[in-house]
Parts: structure tokens; C-alpha cells; sequence
């Protein structure tokens, strides 16, 4: 087994991997800072168009809130959607409760695909959770400290399990980068890619530059006679 590398994470990092983390609870209580020049930094730096980042958040709120009322507490599942692309992760306690929550997940509008990774096992504890959720803040730390060959806003990071998926919009160059960082941080067991590929042309173009109307010479009214 590879000896997997810890890593020591600045604080002035991990301040701002919480300060990021908490920016969805926030957006509900202060609708000043969603419409903050934060905010608007990220989502002009998000590849995903301005409709499809709606469309995630949207499609995340439905699905959890369909598995919730159907399977209550019996099932621990979270729904990640990218670029309308849904992630399944979690526990249930068999096969059936997987397939339907599959089959609820892809009926809802404007999904393209759904990456089914539930595992058949009985709901994780808090402190796995607690665990997992510290895992996603080293990992994004690293990305921001380390990842030179791309923007830690265009690598989603989930973690379950100790096991780290990452989504994105990435060219294949950048997902390479991301997951050597990933799989080299200290309690990561397995790093599972669930990126969709862009060309680098088309994230590197630049829009043509707009070409400004010709001035339209003044012309002095007619004469009365």
C-alpha cells in the first residue's frame, strides 16, 4: 500500500475554506452578502453558465428533499449536481432504496445524468461525517495552496467515507493536477474522478472584442425659409 503524504494547512487557508463553506448558509440569512462582490467574483469564475449554476442548486434542494420524504431516516444520502451532472453518495440499507433513489433523482427537470456511488451499508456516523467534512476542507486548502494548474473554483470536492470525488468542468491537464493533490492528502483513502472534459480552446478563448458603432456625423436642422 502507498504511504499517503500529510500535509500541514496553513490557517490563513483553512479560515478561508470556512469562510467559502459557509457562503450557502449565509446567502439565506443576508441576502446582502449572495449579492456581495464575493460572490460575484465566484460565479464569474465558475465555467458552468449562470442558468446551469441555478439548475444545480435547484436540482440538489429537490433531490434531497424527495429522498427525505420518502425514505426519511433510513437512508443517508447526499445529491450533488454539476453542470446538471447528479452525484449520489451515501448509505442505504439495500438495493431496492438505491435504484428508486436513483430513478427519483434522474425523473427530476433538467437532469443530464446521474453517477449512482450509494453503498449498501447502514447509515455513517456523525463522526464520519464530521471526519469527511474536514477531509473536503484540507483537500480544497491544497488546491488553493498547491494547484498551479488550475483554479480550486473549478474542482467541486465531496467527500464520503474518506473516499473524495471531484467534479468540474476541467480540462484532462487540470484533472490530473487535482487529483494528485487529492490523493496525497493525509486520510484520503480513494479518489474517484466524476469530471466532465473541455478542450483547453475552449476554456482559455477570449470573446471577440466588441467593435463600437461609427460616430454618426451632426447634422444642423434645415433652414426655415
Amino acid at each position: 500500500m502507498t504511504a499517503l503524504t500529510t500535509t500541514r494547512t496553513p490557517l490563513r487557508t483553512l479560515a478561508l475554506i470556512a469562510l467559502l463553506g459557509l457562503v450557502p448558509q449565509l446567502q439565506g440569512c443576508f441576502p446582502l452578502i449572495a449579492g456581495g462582490a464575493g460572490a460575484t467574483v465566484l460565479a464569474l469564475d465558475d465555467r458552468r453558465s449562470a442558468g446551469a449554476q441555478t439548475e444545480d442548486k435547484e436540482i440538489d434542494l429537490k433531490g434531497e428533499t424527495s429522498i427525505s420524504q420518502r425514505f426519511g431516516n433510513r437512508v443517508h444520502v447526499s445529491v450533488t449536481s454539476y453542470n446538471r451532472n447528479v452525484l449520489l453518495t451515501g448509505e442505504t440499507p439495500d438495493a431496492a432504496a438505491k435504484e428508486q433513489i436513483e430513478k427519483t433523482v434522474r425523473e427530476i427537470a433538467n437532469v443530464r445524468g446521474v453517477v449512482n456511488e450509494i453503498q449498501l451499508l447502514g447509515a455513517s456516523s456523525y463522526s464520519s461525517r464530521g471526519n469527511d467534512t474536514y477531509l473536503t476542507s484540507k483537500v480544497k486548502a491544497r488546491f488553493i495552496d498547491e494547484g498551479k494548474d488550475f483554479s480550486a473554483n473549478h474542482v467541486k470536492v465531496v467527500t464520503e467515507s474518506s473516499v473524495v470525488y471531484l467534479l468540474g468542468l476541467v480540462t484532462r491537464k487540470e484533472a490530473e493536477a487535482a487529483v494528485d493533490i487529492a490523493r496525497t492528502t493525509g486520510g484520503v483513502q480513494k479518489v474517484v474522478r466524476v469530471f466532465e472534459y473541455v478542450e483547453p480552446t475552449a476554456v482559455t478563448q477570449k470573446p471577440a472584442p466588441v467593435k463600437e458603432p461609427e460616430p454618426v456625423p451632426y447634422q444642423s436642422p434645415p433652414k426655415s425659409k
